[in-house]
């Protein structure tokens, strides 16, 4: 929380970075219908007019909740792999991915993505932004793997690990699915590996 002694552009921050936050969380817990402005201004502990300051509709709020999660969280989930090499590093790397697709954020982002199906204004909005994280993984996961990503082979398998991510999340939104993860995580990072240093 901020203090008054903090500069007004600090607190100013700090209150955005909360409202972004508990957007993200209202999302994953409570789904689209709940996450309304006054319940993410009341979660993030500030009044529904600080929260309009920043974001003066719900859909400016979800999407910017949306890119602030995925840019410092994407980071996360595969920096520390960059540590490691050779199958152990290509298996952080797989898993992290996976991590990043069972996290609250993305269980936040399905329910935007759901909501955006039916409702074409914020579909309109959803689909640059949903390309745009697509893109941003894609380049993530190949600068972890360290690979040569103009090669189509290596392009297409590192796609396909983005995918299969994508799909373990899915089956993880309604039960825990870990134990049958990590086994497939494992075997395809084995898999990967091999893969990829043919094409090196």
């Amino acid at each position: 929380m901020a203090t008054p002694h903090e500069p007004k552009q600090d607190r100013s921050r700090a209150t955005r970075q909360r409202l972004l936050e508990a957007t993200i969380d209202c999302l994953a817990e409570k789904g689209w219908a709940a996450a309304t402005v006054s319940v993410v201004a009341e979660r993030a502990g500030v009044s529904r007019g600080a929260a309009q300051h920043h974001f003066p509709t719900r859909e400016d709020l979800i999407t910017a909740a949306l890119t602030y999660m995925f840019d410092t969280r994407t980071d996360q989930a595969v920096t520390a792999a960059v540590s490691e090499s050779g199958p152990v590093r290509t298996e952080a790397v797989v898993a992290g991915l996976v991590e990043s697709y069972t996290s609250p954020l993305f269980k936040a982002a399905l329910q935007v993505w759901t909501h955006a199906a039916a409702d074409p204004a914020l579909r309109e909005r959803i689909v640059p932004l949903e390309a745009r994280f697509g893109r941003g993984a894609h380049r993530r996961a190949v600068e972890a793997l360290g690979v040569d990503d103009s090669d189509p082979v290596t392009h297409h398998l590192v796609q396909a690990t983005l995918d299969l991510a994508r799909g373990l999340g899915l089956a993880d939104v309604l039960t825990d699915d870990s134990a049958r993860r990590k086994q497939i995580v494992h075997q395809w990072a084995a898999t990967l590996h091999e893969a990829l240093e043919a094409r090196r």
